[in-house]
């Protein structure tokens, strides 16, 4: 009996099954990619980049076929998918284009004694990626792509309704001239990933995926002392206190909640306006919800398709309903077909109740009504999560400011899908610990190795 399978969300067709990995076999492939760390650390840095930069160019080169392939695993628009690839392949080569600096010696200014120090950067050995389903390949390139470069070897456990995106990263790695266990794919269940990071071959993890999940896996991590790396949930704000075009605000705000179908950790979920503000913002963002319809996501154009599988269309049915039944207000949408769900907003939603403090894994977005900047960002920290959040406002110093108070791992002030391969991702409180991209993301799983020379 098998857990991983491609099955079409806006179908329910059962594309596809795939075998788990048996005991003998994750074994096997974790002595594999042991090996492997001894060729890669053999290596140059600059021969390890030209490996990373073929994955890159390989992404580019099959991207309407792994495209194809998100759009039937979990239903992301084609256009978002196509763009997705895109990313992911600026993502290796932003790193292929890099690493030299990025392990580069780095110097230490001696406080006493003659001679001289520094820190240079290794790679520590296997590690072990537990990507979700959301963006298949995405969060694959900012683990795999530092990671690759540092000489470090990877198993990767996606999600078990990505199989075949799975595979398909994992047949680039290999075309790109990475030998057998410098990356390995794994359909492997929940109890053989626990005898994974217990392995003392394996010396860390990085997952990305819900609270339940990282507790568990940093659980078992704490127990066998492996360094972790965790981005988890998110509810963020956007506030809205200011603007000179509030219809470009309403387009901003409506492409920071529907990107990828409402599923994406760092949405904008919570819009908090200024009092003067809201009811203007809430008409013209209801309409704008409202007006967009959903599709085919293999067409062109599709703003938004379906949820990405029955349960993930149940558990947000539940959670919308639940909001209304402890008082919140549906303005707009809260109905589905099959796993296509319609752009939602709710008002009213109070303090103490678990809409509150949840996270909408779909098009909903919570509207709320501030008197001015102290509360905005009073009510934007009043939450479990501290990911992203977006900042709109006509005065640079009130920007700033309100940066400066918000409890987040990433603030973006007055524009909205700003990530960069070069911009480091991450969050604080209960959305995880760690960073992703650019330097930072280079910078989790080295070995900092102080050498003193007298």
């Amino acid at each position: 009996m098998t857990s991983y399978a491609v099955i079409n969300p806006a179908t329910g067709e059962t594309v596809k099954t795939y075998d788990t990995i048996s005991d003998a076999g994750l074994t096997a492939a974790i002595g594999t990619a042991d090996d492997a760390h001894t060729w890669s650390r053999s290596i140059s840095v600059e021969e390890r980049a030209a490996l990373v930069r073929r994955v890159a160019e390989l992404h580019i080169e099959r991207r309407q076929e792994l495209a194809d392939i998100i759009v039937r695993e979990m239903g992301k628009p084609m256009e978002q998918a196509l763009g997705e690839v895109d990313f992911s392949a600026e993502i290796y080569a932003y790193y292929a284009d890099n690493a030299t600096d990025l392990l580069k010696d780095e110097a230490i200014n001696l406080l006493a004694g003659e001679g001289s120090a520094l820190i240079r950067r290794s790679s520590l050995g296997v590690l072990l990626g537990i990507m979700p389903w959301n963006f298949p390949y995405y969060q694959v390139a900012r683990f795999a792509g530092p990671n690759l470069i540092i000489g470090n070897t990877i198993l990767l456990k996606h999600a078990e309704q990505c199989p075949e995106s799975a595979a398909a990263i994992a047949q680039i790695m290999l075309d790109a001239g990475f030998p057998e266990g410098a990356y390995t794919n794994l359909y492997a269940s929940h109890d053989q990933i626990a005898t994974v990071i217990a392995d003392k071959r394996v010396q860390g993890v990085s997952l990305t995926g819900s609270e339940r999940a990282g507790a568990a896996i940093a659980e078992i991590a704490g127990r066998n002392l492996k360094k972790v790396v965790l981005e988890l949930g998110g509810s963020d704000p956007f506030i809205l206190l200011s603007t000179d075009d509030l219809d470009e605000t309403v387009g901003a705000a409506v492409a920071a909640r529907l990107d990828n179908n409402g599923q994406a950790c760092n949405a904008a979920k919570r819009f908090i306006v200024i009092e003067e503000l809201y009811q203007p913002f809430l008409d013209k963002f209801t309409a704008a919800i409202a007006a967009v319809e959903l599709g085919d996501p293999t067409k062109d154009g599709t703003g938004l398709g379906p949820l990405s599988s029955a349960k993930a269309t149940e558990t947000l049915t539940e959670q919308v309903a639940r909001a209304v039944a402890q008082g919140a207000t549906l303005v707009t949408g809260g109905t589905s077909e099959g796993n296509f769900y319609t752009g939602t907003v709710l008002t009213n939603v109070a303090p103490g109740s678990d809409a509150f403090h949840e996270e909408f894994f779909g098009p909903v977005a919570q509207i709320f009504s501030v008197p001015d900047e102290a509360a905005a960002v009073a009510l934007a920290n009043n939450t479990p999560f501290g990911l992203g959040s977006y900042v709109f406002t006509t005065d640079p110093k009130q920007g700033l400011r309100v940066a400066d108070g918000i409890e987040a791992g990433m603030v973006f002030i007055n524009l909205v899908g700003a990530d960069g391969a070069e911009l480091p991702f991450g969050g604080v409180k209960r959305s995880g610990s760690g960073r992703e991209l650019g330097r930072f993301g280079a910078d989790e799983f080295v070995n900092k190795k102080m050498i003193r020379i007298g």
